[in-house]
Parts: C-alpha cells; structure tokens; sequence
C-alpha cells in the first residue's frame, strides 16, 4: 500500500478538497454567516464532524477576531461502540487528522480548535450559549444525531443557526427521524432544506426566512418552493445548473499552463501546389512550361 505522506496532493482550489459540499450549500454557508456579520451576531463557530475539511475551510474564512472555531471528529479513531466503529471502518477508513489539517492549513494560516473525540464530549468542550453557528455531520445513527442536535440546542446562541446533514438521504434514515423529531417534539425551527441538509434554529426564523427568499428569488440558478406542514413554513430551495461560489484559492495554487497547439507542418511539394494554385493562370501556364524544360 502506498503511503499516504508520498502521494499526498496540495489543493489548489475548495473543489480540490475531498467530501460532500455541493455548491448550493457553499452558498448558503455564506450567506447566514455573512448575515450574522451584517448584523453583528457575535458568537463561535462549530462543526461535528469534518472528513477531509472542505465545509470547515469555507467556516473557517467566517471567524473573526476574539471568536473561536472548534472542529470535533474521531479522525479514524476509536469509536464509543460497535455500531458507531462499523460506521466509522465503512465510511471513513481513509480519514487522517493529518489529511484535515493539511488541507485546512492550505487555505488558512491557523488550525481551529480540534478535538480528536466522539461528539459526544462537546458540551463539556464548548460553553452553552457561546456559538452562532452548528454544523452537524457527524454519526448518521438515530442515537448519535438525536445527542448531537441536543447539544447543539445548548450550545448555540438564541438565534444562531444550526444545519444538519444528510437529512433525507436513502442512506441515513436515523439522521430524519433525530431530525424530524427535533422539529415536531424538541422546538427546532426549519429556516430551508437545500437537498441535502437542513438549515434551522430555535429562535424565530421569520425575519431569516425573508432575507432568505428575496435573496433566493434574485437567481436564475435556484429552483425554489414555500410550503406548510406542522405549522411551519418550509422554504425548500434546489440548485439549477448552479456553479460553486468563489472562493480564494491555497497558497499551494498553481496556475494552469497553456497549452499552445502545435503548427501543421506542411510539405515543400504542397506548398508549391497550393502556391500554383493560387497564381493567375497565365503565371501559372509559365511555371509549369519552366518546370517542364528543367525535367
């Protein structure tokens, strides 16, 4: 087996990062945390679960001066119990905390706060009340979930934003019932469902929401739908042929060289053809009765 220090890549670019963060949601990661700065929402920033750090990066570019972002994941360690271990061998074998930070330091110049644990211990690891933002993407069993969304309840700020992932992928069915659970029983309010994760809070989402659609109705590369269900308005948006935000490139980013094509070459007898072709015919008879004398 190859080693992993050997055959190592740099990113060049968010896209060259490994994992699942389509650019929809790179948008709307942008757009609430950019919100909460026009606002003037202070407050940390956390993610449960990480992979490879494509979503952390782009968390990453929102931390301001005297905020703290603190990233929590096994990174291939050891798992609280068999099942979640199954998961974690399944789905993440490949995983390193070194493969995170190379890709984090690549487009930042300090790491965030990690954590090399199970989820589990972040509410002994980050103040209640203290975050304006929650990623969770960490177990996709109901227990882990159900655990992770409760402590994101204590943790995050009255009106921060909490965004659960894989919330309706064939795949991860205790992922929506932890999720619609929360909604129905546990006072979690949806702010929109992009197609794979869940945006919502326990404040009130009335005056996000129509931020939201107006910013949502002003693209063409968004397909977009309100609905009711349980007393609460879902803005359910799809991405239509939509392009990744951009984004700063790595400091390891390489130019692309351009590639000049090569030059036909053509022949001495051709060019003479072509030549004689071209000629006013009274040129033309005259060089081929030349050509004629020289045979």
């Amino acid at each position: 087996m190859a080693n992993p220090q050997q055959t190592y890549t740099h990113p060049g670019e968010l896209g060259d990062v490994p994992g699942w963060f389509p650019p929809l949601d790179q948008l709307l990661f942008g757009w609430f945390l950019e919100r909460q700065e026009r606002e003037g929402m202070p407050g940390d920033l956390l993610e449960l679960g990480a992979y490879m750090g494509k979503s952390a990066i782009l968390l990453g570019r929102h931390l301001r001066e005297g905020e703290r972002f603190t990233v929590c994941d096994l990174f291939g360690g050891d798992a609280p119990d068999g099942a979640n271990r199954a998961e974690t061998a399944k789905s993440y074998a490949s995983l390193t905390r070194q493969a995170f930070e190379r890709n984090y330091l690549s487009f930042h110049d300090e790491l965030p706060r990690v954590i090399e644990a199970p989820s589990s211990v972040i509410s002994s690891e980050v103040a209640a009340k203290s975050c304006r933002f929650v990623h969770i993407d960490a177990s996709h069993l109901y227990e882990h979930v159900r655990d992770d969304i409760g402590a994101a309840r204590e943790i995050l700020l009255p009106d921060g934003v909490v965004v659960l992932d894989d919330f309706r992928s064939e795949h991860t069915p205790g992922v929506s019932v932890a999720t619609w659970e929360a909604v129905l029983n546990r006072g979690l309010r949806v702010i929109c469902l992009s197609t794979q994760k869940l945006y919502g809070t326990w404040g009130d989402p009335s005056a996000v929401q129509e931020e939201l659609l107006e910013m949502l109705r002003g693209r063409g590369d968004c397909g977009l739908s309100v609905q009711e269900a349980a007393g609460q308005r879902l803005v359910r948006v799809r991405a239509k042929g939509m392009r990744a935000p951009e984004f700063p490139r790595s400091r390891h980013y390489v130019e692309p060289e351009l590639m000049v094509p090569p030059v036909p070459q053509v022949s001495r007898s051709r060019v003479r053809r072509i030549g004689v072709d071209l000629l006013p015919p009274v040129i033309t008879r005259a060089v081929r009765r030349v050509r004629a004398r020289q045979v």
